[in-house]
Parts: C-alpha cells; sequence; structure tokens
C-alpha cells in the first residue's frame, strides 16, 4: 500500500500525528490574542486545559476515523498506533475535567466550545442518531472554523472579563476567515471521499468555481477586516504581519489542489494557523 511505509523522521510524524503539533498552534494563537490585546487572567491555567482539551478532541476524531487504504502516511500511521491515540485521548479527557473544573466559572462560554467541537465530531461516532449527521452536517467545516476562532479568539477575551470592543470583533471575523479559507483547501482535498462516504458540506457538492469564489471571499473578508483594526498595538507593521499567512494560503491555493501531501496539509497550512502569532510574538519582543 502506498503511504504505508515510514516517511520524514518518527519524532516529527510522531508530533504531527499525535496531534501535538496542531495543540501548540492552539497555544500560540491564544498567545497572541492575549499579547495584542494585554489580556489579564491565568493563563497558564488556560493555556493548560486548551492544550489538553485540544489534544483530546483531535485523538478521538482520529480514532473514530475509519481505516481504509490510501496514499496518505497519516492514516496508516493512525491505524499503526489506534492504542497510542486511545491512551492520549483519555489521559487528556481526565487532564481537560480536571483543568476544566479549575475555570468552572466561565462554563458558560467554554460550554459553547465544547458544543461545537462535538458537532464537528459527532457524525464519526458509531450509533445511528450520530450517523445522521453525517447526511445533514452541511455546515461541518463552519463548525470547525468557529471552534478555532472561538477558543483562540473570543473565548480568552470573554474569561479574562474584558469590555468587548469593535477591534474584538475584527480580530475575530479576521481570525475566522483566515482559518476557513485553509478549510477550504482541506475540503477540497477530501471531497471525493467526502462524497463516497455520504458526507455533505457546502465545500463537497459545489461546483469547483464556486468553492473558489468562496474562497476568494474569505481571504477577502480576511484582509478587509485586518486592515480595519486600528489603535493600541495595530500598527501598519503589525497588520503586515497578521496578513502574511492570508498571502501565503493564496498562493498555496493552485499548488493545493495538485498535491495531497500530509506534510503540506498538517503541517504548512495547519501551522499556517498561527504562523502570525510567531512573527507578532518575535517581533514585539
Amino acid at each position: 500500500m502506498a503511504g504505508s511505509r515510514s516517511i520524514g523522521f518518527p519524532v516529527f510524524n510522531f508530533l504531527l500525528y499525535s496531534n501535538i503539533f496542531i495543540s501548540i498552534c492552539a497555544i500560540l494563537m491564544i498567545a497572541q490574542t492575549n499579547q495584542l490585546f494585554l489580556l489579564s487572567y491565568n493563563h497558564s491555567l488556560f493555556y493548560a486545559f486548551v492544550f489538553c482539551a485540544t489534544l483530546c478532541s483531535y485523538n478521538f476524531h482520529w480514532y473514530l476515523t475509519p481505516y481504509v487504504p490510501s496514499s496518505s502516511y497519516r492514516i496508516a500511521w493512525n491505524h499503526q498506533n489506534r492504542s497510542t491515540i486511545l491512551y492520549i485521548y483519555l489521559i487528556t479527557a481526565i487532564c481537560s475535567l480536571y483543568l476544566g473544573w479549575q475555570i468552572r466559572h466561565h462554563w458558560m462560554a467554554i460550554s459553547l466550545g465544547i458544543v461545537a467541537t462535538f458537532l464537528y465530531t459527532a457524525p464519526k461516532i458509531p450509533h445511528k442518531y450520530f450517523s445522521l449527521l453525517s447526511k445533514i452536517a452541511f455546515g461541518k467545516t463552519l463548525f470547525l472554523t468557529f471552534v478555532w476562532m472561538y477558543v483562540t479568539t473570543a473565548l480568552p477575551i470573554l474569561i479574562s472579563d474584558s469590555n468587548w470592543t469593535f477591534n474584538h470583533s475584527l480580530f475575530c471575523i479576521s481570525r475566522f476567515t483566515l482559518i476557513y479559507a485553509i478549510c477550504i483547501l482541506f475540503d477540497y482535498r477530501d471531497r471525493e471521499s467526502d462524497q463516497a462516504s455520504g458526507v455533505k458540506s457546502m465545500i463537497t457538492w459545489l461546483s469547483e468555481q464556486k468553492v473558489l469564489w468562496i474562497f476568494i471571499l474569505s481571504l477577502l473578508l480576511f484582509f478587509i477586516s485586518t486592515i480595519a483594526m486600528s489603535g493600541g498595538p495595530f500598527s501598519v507593521f503589525t497588520k503586515i504581519l497578521l496578513l502574511v499567512p492570508g498571502a501565503i494560503v493564496w498562493l498555496l491555493y493552485r499548488y493545493s489542489k495538485k498535491h495531497s501531501g500530509d506534510y503540506l496539509y498538517y503541517f504548512v497550512l495547519d501551522g499556517l494557523m498561527m504562523f502570525s502569532s510567531i512573527l507578532t510574538l518575535l517581533f514585539r519582543f
């Protein structure tokens, strides 16, 4: 089977496919939100909670993903390391419950993210009621995009008890539209397998031209909302740093349609979600 052979470095593959890398991305994105808006709350506790919760939800999602022979090394890695994925899920589920209890006074704000996360993974649960969701879940990508925006952007602002400002709204829109543009590339790559398995989403069932227009609109809103932020830390230089990943995503559109490598999607594209976080953290200190 193509893809069953190990490629790259074992440690790097472990960090990538066990979802540690994507969990680090979440932490860096939250750190950027804290930095830009000078949010004051227990950062360390929230970082630990989000890191464990991200590991938990992603490993739960991948554990429920059935094995299908393919050219993706990740699919083969998951199949060969199912017990590892299960152990990580169980350990981080316990840690998430413990850490979540420490911030239970924000339970209402946190619950919204938990529900949206569950709706994304629920169709994979082997039960007829949950399986039905795959037939009607046109907004599965929107659920995922919302969770990433909400947990890394809106939730830190909410739990810090900061007064909500127009810049907060613009930053949420900026991050949401960037992540959605990235998710469109993932959905386009998976459209044939999704159609075969009956999973519905806007990107899966729309024509290629309409997918392109949604992609363009998403990035256009990203650029507009980012440029519109003003005052405080949002200097011209900071905005340029924030815009860099959007420009890279645009340049990768055609390339990603012809290449489906795991590293391109799970390292480069996923990494672009937090790329501006690295830039602002580096250049402001």
